[in-house]
Order: structure tokens, then C-alpha cells, then sequence
């Protein structure tokens, strides 16, 4: 059985094909934090449903377009019915790519500051037996937190970043009954992390 998404095959590909799989290209992580930033205090059905609406309202999450959006841009998209209108997460999502781009230019890219905060050891991080098992933030994403905030990111708090954490691959909370949590294992055992 599933972690998630049994019945829903939007869901379910979701679950199988991406969740807990890495991401470590830049473009990659800046969508996902978006997209959690976006799902704060709403289902992650109603973000993978308007997925499509967000990449194409942010120029497919490339983060040197998203960073010249100014005033009017995020007035319409606060008019996009593709997207979630909301003017804070609009703007923190513009926000979060300039602070994307000067990370470019310090000492660490964005795929290296976030992997740089990985808090899952195989061997000290048993598999949850259920969903109630699964931490909502732990120390790293806090800690995280704080130190995208002091490059200029908004609207990702310890909890939003531990689910990114969990969708981006840095830990395996596939349940240890799921069928996807081997390849999960797999997939991050391969990665080439950044940095």
C-alpha cells in the first residue's frame, strides 16, 4: 500500500515516480519550494492539479525570468485561476528566485545550501510504520530555515521544508510497507549530490 494517493492516478504517479526522489539541479528545488511554499495550509492534490497553471505563470520556474516579474506581473497573476491567488506566496516566489540567483554568486548554489542540511543517515533513520510516524520539521529544516530567510527567501518555515525535504529526495519517508520505498532508497543512493 501507498504512503499516499491510492485511488487518485495523478496522485499516485506523483507518489510512485517523484516523491523521495532526488532533486539536486537548481530549477528542480527552486519549483519544489515554491510549490510547498503554495500548498501551505492547502491539500498537495490541489497544487499537482494546478501544476501545470504554475509553470506555465512562472515561465516553467526558471528562476533569472521569475526574478525580473515586478508589480504587474504578480497583478495578473493574482488573476490566473491556474495558479493559487495569493499575493503573499506570489510574491515570496519572486522573491525566492532573485535570492536564487544571488546564492549563485556566493559561496553556495541553492542545491548545495539545501542538501548541505540532508538530515537522513540510512542507518539512523528507521521507516516510519505509519503517516503519524513521520515528523512534521525536524532540527535541519529549522535550521534551514533560518538560513535561506538570511539570503532573502520567504514563506518556507521548518515545516514547509521538511516537506520539500521529503519530496526533493534528502530523506526516505516512504513508509516501510510502500512499494516505492526501495526504488526511493535506490534513487537517492545514486544521486550525485551537489557540493
Amino acid at each position: 500500500m501507498r504512503c499516499f494517493g491510492d485511488g487518485n492516478e495523478l496522485y499516485e504517479r506523483y507518489h510512485d515516480e517523484e516523491w523521495g526522489r532526488p532533486v539536486v539541479d537548481e530549477r528542480g528545488l527552486y519549483e519544489r519550494l515554491c510549490l510547498e511554499s503554495f500548498q501551505s495550509g492547502l491539500s498537495w492534490l490541489v497544487i499537482l492539479r494546478k501544476r501545470p497553471g504554475f509553470r506555465a505563470a512562472f515561465a516553467d520556474f526558471d528562476p533569472e525570468i521569475v526574478a525580473r516579474y515586478d508589480e504587474r506581473d504578480v497583478e495578473r497573476l493574482l488573476q490566473d485561476a491556474g495558479i493559487v491567488r495569493n499575493r503573499a506566496k506570489i510574491e515570496a516566489t519572486i522573491a525566492n528566485a532573485r535570492a536564487t540567483l544571488e546564492l549563485r554568486d556566493g559561496p553556495r548554489s541553492l542545491p548545495e545550501l539545501v542538501w548541505a542540511f540532508r538530515p537522513d543517515r540510512p542507518d539512523d533513520h528507521p521507516a516510519p510504520g505509519v503517516l503519524g510516524d513521520m515528523p512534521a520539521k525536524v532540527p535541519e529544516s529549522a535550521v534551514l530555515a533560518k538560513e535561506l530567510k538570511r539570503h532573502g527567501f520567504r514563506f518556507l518555515g521548518p515545516t514547509t521544508l521538511y516537506a520539500g525535504m521529503q519530496a526533493c529526495g534528502l530523506v526516505n519517508d516512504h513508509l516501510a510497507g510502500c512499494p516505492s520505498r526501495a526504488a526511493a532508497a535506490a534513487a537517492q543512493a545514486a544521486a550525485v549530490r551537489p557540493g
